[in-house]
């Protein structure tokens, strides 16, 4: 027996792309509907019908073909567009997305029952209504032979031909079907069909014999046509001639689009100039530039170059006691290619962040009709990399900020409109990049956060003193929201209001070794920016010394080093700060947060204190002296010390020893909000 199993991984991560797309050309087709957009859901579907009744999964097979039906209705103009056909279809789409995910988890579909939606489509597919282009020129009559004639009449009007054609197949021809596509293709890269006998899904069920009929919109003259039909294997004959109504046998299912003809260039000229160049290209480029590549794959040789950057310290720390002219230049070279090696891996692992941003337009879409707001959701720099392991982990923390946005911060319509805003709200999502960093920002045109009432609920959930309270600012009270179960929401529903948000957030966000902070104005909106390094694996880091133990301090959290005098320092609330460069900068001692014992007391009056940046907010380390920077590798501390609270990891150095990573995040948590 032919085992399928060996494809499953395939099988999943290509339908998982042709969901993506499905959701992306739904969203499409209910602003333009376009029936270029009816086409490429119709692929998608037709696709994923193939794909699943190969691997077995009837539920899914039944369904695609479903609605492959609808969409064909659509296409040869029986039903008309409308929100119900588009909602049956993202319904549709989710249960479909159900029962990849069930296959993913479990290797077979859930048991849920299809028949609800099953008959759904077949109720729309049993009713017939004709598509009402505003654009088109032509009165497209019920009768269908009257239709495909005046499609021919205006055609010839504006100097198009069209033609019968009836193409033969060898008589031993196997795969009548994939021949026949073949021949749609073709003449669809040099015209348009209008016509076809037997009818599409006939044809692609191998239901005819080895003729078929065509009727085509062409530039083209007819000696041209015939020779690129010729072309493909396997046609016995093609004979074309010019459209006569009198030789084509109307069948009842026929292949029929509406057509545009338009004064100056017709729809057939741009659809050769422009669709199918630009498709064709672009199927180009992904076929011959792409190639998937197992995750597992990606970080073994991740953790081969860690290994090889990690006996590169060790020789560079040989080479300080060698006099050695060769070792030097050997390490040199060594260096060289451990980092371009490094950077060729990173490459490899980064991925466009569109790949998380495709699934927010329809969630937005399903949230302003359930919410009865009006949303205009723009995304930019969705080609923005980041590495893979952020992508997997960043959806559920942007989720909760545009849910939040949506629900809390943009006003209902009504009173909008009486803000003097305009009556559709707007929600940015916008990722760059910035040096070594990603950023990635959540704006929305709302009410703004209420600093006032979230001053008020802190207080009353004890997360803050009025003490506290008296010396914060705005931007340092409206970050209270991301405290554990910090919730203004008056009601709780299926959106928000349960108090399990925007901590989640944050700490899914500095798990990554990123930050979150806020920007927010009374009825401007608000701005969640949100940081994340661009690898998570191999940092620039600057080792320090407490004692004798060494540290290691991530530098891109790192604004500057310098030396303070001891005197300088003052007690206020038991904390001590220093007055530098006019403004107050917070201390702390790793010495004594990370509990190192004190083995002499150290006499000199200069201290020095390294200063790490969080947003717009300083915090000074004072630490016994500085080793350097170096490249390092980030290695877990495994799940029995993953609780150590101010440490992120920890990485190996050149000598063997272990040095521990300080986790700056936790430290400003401690200072601030303590």
């Amino acid at each position: 027996m032919f085992d399928l199993e060996q494809y499953i991984d395939m099988f999943l991560d290509e339908s998982k792309e042709h969901l993506e797309n499905l959701n992306k050309n739904l969203l499409k087709l209910e602003n333009d509907q376009s029936i270029d957009t009816v086409n490429e859901i119709f692929r998608i579907a037709h696709t994923l019908k193939g794909m699943s009744s190969t691997m077995g999964f009837e539920k899914i097979a039944t369904l695609t073909h479903k609605m492959e039906n609808v969409l064909d209705d659509i296409r040869s103009g029986k039903s008309k567009i409308n929100t119900a056909i588009i909602d049956l279809l993202f319904k549709g789409l989710d249960i479909l997305d159900e029962f990849v995910k069930n296959i993913e988890s479990e290797g077979k579909e859930s048991s849920r029952s299809i028949d609800d939606i099953i008959k759904s489509l077949d109720n729309l597919e049993n009713q017939e209504s004709e598509i009402i282009n505003e654009n088109t020129n032509i009165e497209s009559s019920s009768d269908d032979f009257q239709y495909i004639s005046n499609v021919a009449n205006k055609a010839k009007d504006k100097g198009i031909n069209c033609y019968n054609i009836n193409v033969k197949l060898e008589e031993n021809c196997v795969l009548k079907a994939a021949r026949a596509f073949l021949v749609f293709k073709c003449i669809e890269q040099n015209g348009e069909i209008i016509y076809s006998n037997p009818s599409v899904e006939d044809i692609e069920d191998e239901n005819f014999g080895e003729e078929f009929k065509i009727i085509a919109l062409t530039d083209l003259n007819s000696q041209d046509f015939a020779e690129k039909i010729k072309n493909i294997s396997e046609i016995k004959e093609v004979h074309i001639e010019d459209f006569n109504p009198e030789n084509v046998d109307i069948v009842e299912d026929t292949h029929k689009k509406d057509i545009t003809i338009e004064d100056g260039k017709n729809e057939t000229e741009q659809s050769k100039e422009e669709s199918y160049q630009n498709e064709s290209k672009q199927r180009k480029g992904k076929t011959s530039k792409t190639v998937r590549v197992d995750i597992d794959r990606l970080d073994n040789l991740m953790n081969l170059v860690s290994e090889l950057i990690i006996v590169k310290t060790r020789l560079e720390d040989i080479d300080t006691d060698s006099k050695s002219q060769n070792m030097n230049e050997a390490v040199e070279y060594l260096e060289r290619i451990t980092t371009s090696l490094h950077d060729a891996v990173t490459k490899v692992r980064m991925v466009p962040i569109e790949r998380v941003f495709n699934r927010f337009p329809r969630m937005v879409r399903d949230l302003s009709k359930e919410l009865n707001k009006e949303i205009n959701l723009i995304m930019n720099g969705e080609d923005t990399e980041v590495d893979r392991t952020v992508i997997d982990e960043i959806g559920d923390p942007l989720i909760h900020l545009l849910r939040n946005s949506i629900d809390h911060g943009i006003e209902t319509p009504e009173i909008r409109k009486s803000l003097g805003k305009n009556e559709v709200g707007t929600t940015k999502l916008l990722a760059y990049p910035d040096g070594n960093n990603v950023v990635i920002e959540v704006c929305d045109d709302g009410s703004g956060i209420n600093i006032d009432k979230v001053k008020k609920k802190a207080m009353e959930k004890g997360i803050i003193t009025k003490d506290q309270l008296a010396t914060m600012d705005d931007k340092e009270a409206a970050e209270l929201i991301f405290a554990p179960g910090f919730s203004t929401a008056e009601k709780i529903s299926d959106i928000s209001g349960r108090g399990v948000g925007l901590d989640v957030v944050k700490t899914k966000i500095e798990a990554l070794g990123g930050t979150v902070e806020i920007e927010t104005e009374k009825n401007k909106g608000s701005k969640f920016i949100i940081r994340l390094p661009l690898t998570l694996a191999i940092i620039q880091a600057l080792l320090v010394t407490v004692e004798d133990e060494k540290y290691a301090i991530p530098l891109n959290n790192i604004k500057e080093i310098t030396s303070i005098d001891k005197n300088k320092i003052r007690l206020v609330e038991g904390r001590e700060i220093v007055l530098y460069r006019g403004k107050t900068l917070p201390l702390i001692n790793l010495g004594n947060v990370l509990d190192v014992e004190r083995k002499s007391d150290k006499q000199s009056d200069e201290i020095v204190v390294v200063i790490v940046k969080k947003g717009d907010r300083d915090l000074g380390f004072i630490v016994d002296n500085l080793v350097g920077q170096q490249e390092i590798v980030i290695k877990s501390l495994g799940k029995y010390l993953s609780g150590l609270n101010f440490i992120a990891g920890a990485t190996i150095l050149g000598n063997g020893s272990v040095a521990l990573i300080i986790d700056t995040n936790s430290l400003f948590q401690r200072e601030w909000y303590s």
